[in-house]
């Protein structure tokens, strides 16, 4: 994260939902908000990432909205099936390095 007044402000946002004063959901569409309002968070190629964690961590699972579990739950099978097909074309490497 590149911005530091978002991080100054994320801090202040978790310390109000830890004190129960702001709802976790509010914080992360805040978080949202600055991003794509700051030039600095635009140009931040690992913002999305980082805020994704950010939401895992502050929002209960059931909170998460229904579209946004379901584009993590694709990024994670996509990625297991890239990792299978990494290890299966390394075996048959190792197969015709063998023969």
């Amino acid at each position: 994260m590149q911005c530091e007044r978002l991080i100054k402000q994320i801090k202040g946002w978790y310390i109000h939902v830890s004190n129960e004063t702001m709802a976790p959901a509010r914080m992360v569409s805040f978080i949202e908000k600055h991003a794509a309002e700051c030039e600095i968070c635009l140009e931040d190629p690992d913002l999305q990432e980082e805020i994704e964690k950010i939401t895992e961590m502050i929002l209960p699972e059931s909170k998460i909205p229904k579209a946004v579990r379901m584009q993590q739950e694709q990024a994670a099978l996509e990625k297991r099936a890239a990792e299978n097909d990494a290890a299966e074309s390394t075996k048959e490497d190792e197969r015709v390095d063998e023969a």
